[in-house]
This record gives C-alpha cells, structure tokens and sequence, in this order.
C-alpha cells in the first residue's frame, strides 16, 4: 500500500482471528485490501483494480488473492 499518511479506513471487520481492512488514498483515488489472519500467519494487500467492486474484494479477499497472483506483503504504515 502506498506509505503516504494521506489513506482512510474505508471499513473494517474481525472473525475468528482474521482482520480484514479497506483502505482509500485521496491522492492516487487507490483502494486496498489488507488481511491479518492471526491464526493462520497470513498477511498480505490486495489493490482493487479498475472494473472490481471494493466490497466484493473486501467480503472476499481470499478468493481475489486465489484467483490472480495479487498478494504480497502488507506495508507497515510509517515506514518506507
């Protein structure tokens, strides 16, 4: 996810030790996915891409990260 301190928490939501976040940057008008599955040790961002809709990706991100090869590691916020 882009490291600008400009993004907002679109919705967020926590089930059984998976934390799943929508973000927005005004700047690039991006959104991302991030998942925390604590249980599992799985983290990773998935950026909805043109034509997807941001729900969908948000209530489904394990099935878009299956789908296509659009995972890669979360961006820990303040760092470069």
């Amino acid at each position: 996810m882009n490291t600008s301190t400009t993004f907002h928490e679109l919705n967020h939501r926590r089930n059984d030790g998976i934390d799943v976040t929508m973000f927005w940057d005004p700047e690039t008008n991006q959104v991302t996915v991030a998942v925390d599955d604590a249980k599992g040790g799985d983290a990773f961002e998935i950026q909805v891409l043109p034509g997807e809709r941001a729900m969908d990706v948000f209530n489904h991100p394990f099935a878009y990260a299956a789908a296509a090869d659009r995972k890669r590691p979360p961006v820990l916020l303040g760092t470069s």
